[in-house]
């Protein structure tokens, strides 16, 4: 064996273990995002309208670090907050699934002030029938039967000479909790000063503008301290005190957009992307060894150590860039599913070379060689502009869109390597070894001769037609075609343990004025496999005790158009009274505000026309023929329209992982279209008698077995994760079936075509 042979095995076998220490144990190295593990992703606005100019500057950067101290006192592990735009920040909280103490933390604006009440009866009944005096605010104590008092308009004293704040407990009566106060030196002084002053008066503490209590100054207080009653539970008083402690924001807070997902759909969502990863590497592997024989086992040994390559450099970035962790969504999963589909393009289109090549009489050898040489540019070049297409997902994406991005492009790169050396490498090793000295494969695609360009004018009007139907469903369906990201909105999502009806929620939500509530039911099917299918992946230490979910149980979805705490409150409220011997427990809320989803859409429509821009003039400097490259962005459009409008048809919206799907499908659908100009390209320099319209049919018919098996091996996996990826993924599945179809149609009918139609058209 050649010495530069053995250096190539030995980097194989270099970076599998690489891989291997980088991704084992799995739960150390590979982050869960929020949609697998449970958790939060809040977007928050700051309202800094009313802050001065200098305020404004850096009214975000100082709400990032109050929060973060804020989430840092409670221990949630790996929390994110990072500023978005101007006035925006995102926060995700893994694993934090108390929805309400959560939004209590975080929104609370913690604006304490100390103000002396004016006691007079008379004043007090002045200002309740509407004339309040000059200089004096009219309030109601919180926790006290909301009573009126008159506080004045001016602060006596500001929270922010506090030092900190904690709970304690009264020592006499009944215990009850209340916070205590120390103020800084500079603040002791003061609250010194002003109990003495005030001495028989009493002072109203505020927290956000709301009156908590009024106690009476009995004597002076000069020890710097100070406590707040009001009738608190231990929750509410560790809440105020926390926020305290940490800090006023320096401007209110709002919630533009909201996903809060339990525990329970997080592992019942690992679940099936475990699941659908399993079904569809078996479903490749056995193709591939079914079909190619012996080269299939190599095919499938490289797409095992792509499997591994993936994690691995996951992994590996996540213990190098600690501060930039790689995080895998649900999404993410998909990405990895979908990349082992695609994956197989690339051996497949050398499989195809190789067998072309021994058909021409080749030596083994030599055969092999030519196959990896003439199939290399079109790889690459497919590649890129998947690439592209991942690129503006992870550019105008947001959460676990990136998720889908980062893992799809990883995949990529490791394909590259796994297709292009690691396969050559173990046939070079084999051939060497006189372990492989034929190459037999099945053959269902013979030498075809079919006229496929005579068929264009059918194929437009039929295009043409599909295109119209498509576009007349948008418009007919108008603001229904888009789901909660982009229409904005707000979808709840409950497990029961019982079964529940649709039309019994639906009665329930009708008496709180929730009757144009959308509503689904559906069943969780249980799954015993759960534990043995995390042992696989290593996770059983982690998520084996958590297994105990109510799987085949009733789960509730529900739409609304209003968004707001109170739907929430109202839903809860009427399930506890209408279904009190039905348990239920909340899995997910997500609400996004018309302003994000307006945001969204935006970003969704300039990752699109920038993917296709960038496929467009990749392809066009590539082959160094733009009519070549606008034929093939217009057969991509063609997918997208046609895509679109046929899932709208199916009752499906359009969300963020449609987009996703759309753009995949773009990327997909142009690999097939450069295979075949590829071989155009090839056959063109070869055979100059031929007319456009011959070489054309000849490239088509020579690639035809490697673009049906391509996507016939691609739909496997993606049907898999149509059937067995979850409720989730299971319209992002949907739209890349129809998606991927659409396009193997496009490149064959549409795109090669018109090509012919505008070179005839320059005569």
């Amino acid at each position: 064996m050649k010495k530069k042979l053995k250096t190539r095995i030995l980097v194989i076998i270099g970076v599998i273990i690489v891989s291997a220490l980088c991704t084992f144990p799995l739960e150390k190295h590979i982050n869960l995002g929020l949609d697998l593990k449970g958790g939060m992703h809040l977007v928050l606005k700051v309202d800094t309208e009313k802050l001065d100019d200098d305020a404004k500057s850096d009214a975000v950067l100082r709400a990032i670090e109050i929060l973060r101290n804020r989430i840092d006192s409670i221990g949630t592990a790996e929390p994110v907050l990072q500023r978005q735009g101007r006035n925006e920040i995102l926060v995700q909280l893994p694993g934090i699934t108390d929805r309400d103490k959560a939004l209590a933390m975080i929104g609370k604006t913690a604006q304490l002030e100390f103000r002396l009440v004016n006691d007079d009866p008379n004043d007090l009944k002045d200002a309740l029938a509407g004339n309040v005096p000059q200089g004096y605010v009219l309030k109601y104590i919180k926790k006290e039967d909301d009573e009126p008092i008159l506080v004045e308009d001016k602060v006596a004293l500001s929270g922010e000479l506090i030092e900190n704040a904690f709970v304690d407990y009264d020592t006499n009566g009944f215990g009850q909790p209340h916070i205590s106060l120390k103020f800084k030196s500079m603040g002791a002084k003061q609250f010194g000063k002003l109990t003495s002053d005030n001495v028989n008066k009493r002072l109203a503490i505020l927290l956000d503008d709301e009156v908590l209590s009024a106690p009476n100054i009995n004597e002076p207080i000069l020890g710097g301290t100070a406590k707040i009653t009001g009738q608190f539970s231990y929750e509410e008083a560790s809440l105020i005190s926390l926020a305290l402690r940490s800090g006023a924001l320096p401007a209110p807070m709002h919630i533009e957009e909201e996903r809060t997902i339990g525990p329970l759909l997080g592992r019942d969502s690992i679940n099936s992307g475990i699941n659908a990863t399993i079904i569809g590497c078996i479903l490749v592997f056995l193709f591939m060894l079914i079909y190619y024989l012996k080269a299939g086992v190599i095919s499938s040994i490289a797409l095992a150590i792509n499997l591994m390559l993936i994690f691995g450099i996951m992994g590996f970035l996540n213990l190098t860039l600690p501060a930039q962790q790689l995080t895998l969504t649900l999404p993410g999963i998909a990405g990895i599913i979908l990349t082992l589909g695609m994956a197989v393009d690339a051996n497949v289109l050398i499989n195809e070379r190789i067998r072309e090549e021994i058909a021409n009489g080749r030596p083994l050898t030599a055969a092999v060689n030519n196959g990896f040489d003439k199939a290399l540019k079109a790889i690459i070049d497919s590649n890129t502009t998947t690439l592209i297409a991942a690129f503006m997902l992870f550019y105008f994406g947001s959460g676990p869109i990136k998720g889908f991005a980062v893992t799809l492009s990883i995949g990529l790169i490791a394909s590259l390597f796994t297709a292009l050396f690691v396969t050559r490498t173990l046939f070079d090793a084999l051939i060497n070894l006189g372990v492989i000295k034929s190459l037999p494969m099945l053959s269902f695609f013979h030498k075809t001769n079919i006229n496929f360009v005579s068929k264009r004018f059918f194929c437009f009007i039929l295009s043409s037609a599909l295109i119209i139907a498509s576009i007349v469903t948008f418009i007919n369906k108008k603001d229904t075609a888009y789901g909660i990201d982009f229409a904005g909105g707000q979808i709840q999502e409950y497990n029961f343990e019982k079964p529940i009806q649709s039309n019994e929620v639906r009665e329930a939500l009708k008496d709180v004025g929730l009757d144009d509530a959308i509503i689904q039911v559906t069943k969780t099917v249980k799954s015993d496999a759960l534990s043995e299918n995390l042992k696989k992946i290593g996770l059983q230490d982690t998520l084996i005790s958590e297994s105990d979910q109510k799987l085949g149980s009733e789960n509730v979805l529900i739409r609304t158009k209003e968004i707001s705490n109170e739907v929430s409150q109202k839903v809860q409220a009427t399930f506890k009274k209408n279904f009190p011997d039905n348990p239920y427990e909340l899995l997910r809320i997500e609400k996004v505000g018309p302003v994000v989803g307006k945001n969204l859409q935006r970003a969704a429509i300039f990752a699109i026309l920038f993917a296709l821009g960038g496929i467009l003039i990749f392809v066009g400097f590539r082959f160094k023929h733009f009519d070549f490259a606008t034929a093939g962005v217009i057969a991509l459009l063609h997918d997208v329209i046609i895509t679109t409008g046929i899932l709208l048809m199916f009752g499906r919206q359009i969300d963020l992982l449609v987009v996703t799907a759309l753009l995949t499908i773009a990327g997909y659908s142009i690999n097939d279209t450069i295979i075949i100009y590829d071989r155009v390209r090839e056959n063109w320099s070869q055979i100059r008698k031929s007319s456009l319209a011959e070489i054309l049919n000849l490239s088509i018919n020579q690639t035809l077995g490697r673009t049906i098996l391509t996507t016939l091996t691609t739909l496997l996996v993606v049907l898999t994760l149509y059937l067995k990826g979850g409720d989730v993924l299971n319209t992002f599945a949907l739209c890349l079936l129809i998606g991927f179809i659409a396009g193997t149609y496009s490149t064959v009918f549409i795109a090669t075509p018109l090509v012919l139609l505008w070179e005839k058209h320059k005569k």
